[in-house]
């Protein structure tokens, strides 16, 4: 027999931010590593649009898909990695990677999407620069 899992025990201790969001968008489970990730407390992101966190150049495209996807109840994203800016509370940009999963109410509508985070930023950062001197080589050699 399998052991029972307690799901909140395992939100509040995995390393990975995860944020669940209903369908109007407002914030309905913020985990630990979200708040360490983002800066944000529980308190401040409970109840609040996921734009706390969304660049505003950003948003509207965000929203345009969100909105379809509440209204389709598809995602195209599923099993997609997608990689994001993303900003925190002190507004500091940040690169972020995650995968999202549709919820689903008793009578099969969709009640909310739920978003596993990893903050990107170090290896994103460290990508460009090796790029950037990749291209300084070639650029060296060809010449």
């Amino acid at each position: 027999m399998a052991p029972t899992i307690d799901f909140e025990q395992l939100v509040n201790a995995i390393g990975d931010a995860v944020i669940v969001s209903g369908p109007d968008g407002a914030i309905t489970l913020w985990n630990p590593a979200a708040e360490h990730m983002f800066g944000f407390t529980q308190e401040e992101a409970l109840g609040q649009s996921l734009d706390l966190i969304i660049p505003e150049r950003l948003r509207g495209r965000h929203w345009e898909g969100y909105s379809k996807t509440m209204a389709t109840g598809q995602t195209r994203y599923g099993h997609d990695l997608l990689k994001v800016p993303a900003v925190d509370k002190a507004g500091r940009a940040m690169s972020i990677a995650f995968t999202v999963a549709l919820l689903h109410a008793p009578d099969g509508a969709v009640s909310g999407i739920v978003a596993i985070i990893r903050d990107e930023s170090v290896r994103f950062a460290e990508d460009r620069a090796l790029k950037k001197r990749v291209a300084e080589l070639e650029a060296k050699v060809s010449a």
